[in-house]
């Protein structure tokens, strides 16, 4: 997701505010609004669809103003545009378009952070699969520009063609053997150190 702070995101965010929709709305409205382009565009840049979110938020946020649900997800609709410089399906049928035509060297890449995710586990401060998984899947995303579910299902796939195992046996075999250790090691420490502490703490009398 875009970085809300930078000066281009509030150029952005005060042309929604004076456009056409923004300028019809409360500051609330706007603000509401506005979280909600947010999230619709995470959730494009994550799977490469919103209409399931965009039916649910725009009615949560209906109901709380009192309109009927269609106006809400066309102001939904309209704050994105005009935050984001394309609609929705725009921006959805950009990432499926990258999917599509993926560079000579995507399965490269794909493999090369497939590859680190042990690694990732075992070395250095260890991590659980899921984010080791997520982080290597974010970097793909970075290089290939399209949805994490595209990356992380190319990560999967061409690991298995070059290992044959699936990537997710391979990441919590590595979970259980690093990773794990260390967090109930972690965990008896601190059972210890409440342990000690309340041994300490005084009785009180009644």
């Amino acid at each position: 997701m875009n970085d809300l702070h930078t000066p281009q995101a509030q150029a952005r965010l005060l042309e929604a505010r004076q456009s056409y929709t923004g300028k019809t709305l409360t500051d609330a409205q706007f603000e509401e609004s506005s979280n909600l382009a947010g999230i619709m565009e995470r959730s494009i840049r994550k799977s490469g669809s919103f209409n399931d979110k965009l039916k649910k938020y725009s009615k949560a946020f209906s109901d709380t103003e009192k309109f009927d649900q269609m106006k809400g997800e066309t102001i939904i609709r309209d704050i994105f545009t005009a935050q984001h410089g394309q609609t929705m399906n725009q921006m959805r049928e950009e990432f499926a378009e990258r999917a599509s035509n993926l560079p000579e060297n995507a399965k490269e890449l794909a493999l090369k952070h497939a590859k680190r995710i042990v690694p990732s586990i075992r070395d250095g401060k260890t991590m659980p699969f899921y984010q080791a998984f997520d982080q290597e899947g974010l970097e793909l995303v970075k290089s290939l520009k399209v949805t994490e579910t595209v990356a992380k299902n190319l990560m999967k796939s061409t690991f298995y063609e070059k290992e044959g195992r699936e990537l997710y046996d391979a990441g919590k075999e590595a979970e259980e053997t690093y990773y794990k250790p260390v967090v109930e090691a972690e965990r008896a420490e601190r059972q210890a150190s409440r342990a000690k502490t309340a041994s300490r703490s005084p009785v009180r009398s009644m």
